[in-house]
């Protein structure tokens, strides 16, 4: 028997790594604090607004 965490049905299975700059990287963690949010999920949020206005 497995042990550990279930799956997820909406399980993120790919990861990308991005290099931001020290000020990119500042201004998005502020940005993140401010809003009680992780960095991941803002990314995400702004990644899938953007793709949205892309069709």
């Amino acid at each position: 028997m497995k042990m550990g965490r279930p799956k997820a049905d909406n399980a993120k299975r790919k990861a990308v790594t991005v290099r931001l700059s020290e000020s990119t990287y500042n201004r998005l963690a502020a940005h993140a604090a401010q809003r009680k949010a992780t960095m991941t999920d803002v990314v995400l949020r702004s990644l899938e607004e953007y793709l949205a206005r892309q069709k």
